[in-house]
């Protein structure tokens, strides 16, 4: 299990929390074929895929052969590159993780966490305007 912000999270619970993710991304836009494996390391290890086809996104807690690349890091780092919370480039840069295969592709990956970022804003909004909405009601 890995500890994150004082929770603690288990490989189950990270593969749940990237489905998540990937479900508030809007991939109908992108027609490019992405196939990314995460493997983690530390306490929760395991691996996970992601693949993108035909603006289709899903994520599965299995190991990928044939994917495009590879990305190494614990469990945190990986979920907050996937959110959008770490820029991938920084990331890589940074050695927060550690990447390897067509690196060329990373582009289309941070197409979809714009996308994701755009959906949770939209929906943090939402919220929001509701919760007001409630407020003036009651008053």
């Amino acid at each position: 299990m890995q500890r994150m912000g004082g929770i603690i999270i288990t490989y189950e619970e990270v593969v749940k929390k990237a489905q998540e993710i990937v479900a508030k991304a809007d991939a109908s836009g992108i027609k490019d074929h992405l196939s990314i494996q995460y493997n983690i390391t530390g306490e929760g290890e395991g691996a996970f895929y992601m693949e993108l086809k035909d603006g289709h996104i899903e994520v599965q807690p299995y190991d990928y052969k044939d994917r495009d690349i590879l990305v190494t890091a614990e469990a945190k780092t990986i979920l907050d590159m996937m959110s959008g919370k770490l820029d991938v480039v920084n990331a890589y840069l940074t050695h927060k993780i550690s990447a390897e295969g067509d690196l060329g592709k990373a582009g289309i990956l941070k197409k979809l966490i714009g996308s994701a970022k755009k959906a949770e804003k939209a929906s943090a909004k939402a919220v929001k305007k509701t919760a007001k909405a409630k407020k003036i009601r009651r008053n």
